[in-house]
């Protein structure tokens, strides 16, 4: 009884200990002054509304949803047919070329950012917008690639065989059976990737500087400047966009699968 109660409160404390950064930006976020105090002075919502009136915050919001967007795009396209060759037949060379795709996400941001950093420079294109999608998509490839993978091993093979003996071709089966079965897992990782390509900063920043400002550019930007509750506002925002994407993977992409929970007999 006693170890129960002390579990729970374990587990309270850590989630409240979470929660807190969170709770006290959404407070910043309404203060109806211009501080970033905590507890709110007074009650305003005006700085949610400062994110679409303003140009400059408006301008990077567009220019995170684009490049969020041509990334994770990008990032399923690679992952697809990396995924389906595994999956059609392991061999040593598909492996590493999946150990290549996870690669990225394994070390560490800043030596991925410097890699991208010293290429494009290289290659002349430093601080154009393509840098920072190309970058983002090699980044984040890892996640599509783990969730569609997961995808084709839901697949029961006996269905594709059947269909093969009925007189179906690769590319029948391919659109007509393994793509529509697999297709919340493409979802699912194309999420992934959207949600942490709007959110990352590192790589964004070592690719374009200041030429392009994304959200967290700008954030970072203005801080220099002085603190506005707008920061707040937009990263309030950026949560609830997480929370609306991962929820709907929730609810439609099969996430007790996608985080590896198989039941007994379902799904092997």
């Amino acid at each position: 009884m006693i170890g129960t109660f002390l579990t729970r409160l374990f587990f309270a404390a850590i989630g409240l200990f979470m929660a807190a950064p969170i709770v006290v930006i959404a407070g910043v976020s309404i203060n109806e002054k211009r501080s970033l105090t905590f507890p709110p002075e007074g009650f305003s919502l005006a700085w949610y509304g400062q994110i679409f009136a303003d140009d400059g915050w408006r301008g990077a919001l567009t220019t995170s949803v684009l490049i969020a967007l041509g990334a994770a795009s990008i990032a399923v396209l690679i992952a697809l047919p990396i995924a389906y060759a595994l999956w059609r037949r392991v061999t040593a060379i598909g492996r590493a070329v999946q150990l290549l795709g996870v690669s990225p996400f394994v070390l560490p941001p800043v030596i991925t950012a410097l890699g991208a950093l010293s290429f494009w420079a290289t290659m002349g294109g430093y601080g154009a917008w393509y840098t920072v999608v190309i970058s983002h998509a090699i980044f984040f490839t890892s996640l599509p690639l783990v969730t569609i993978s997961l995808g084709f091993q839901t697949i029961d093979r006996e269905v594709t065989e059947a269909a093969r003996t009925m007189g179906a071709n690769d590319r029948t089966i391919l659109t007509t059976i393994v793509l529509p079965m697999i297709a919340p897992y493409i979802i699912s990782g194309f999420a992934f990737a959207f949600v942490l390509s709007l959110n990352e900063y590192i790589v964004a920043y070592m690719t374009v500087g200041f030429t392009l400002e994304t959200v967290p550019i700008k954030i970072f930007n203005a801080l220099r400047y002085g603190y506005t509750p707008t920061m707040a506002s937009v990263s309030i925002l950026f949560v609830a966009v997480a929370v609306v994407v991962f929820g709907f993977v929730a609810r439609f992409g099969d996430l007790p699968r996608l985080l590896g929970a198989w039941s007994n007999g379902d799904g092997k």
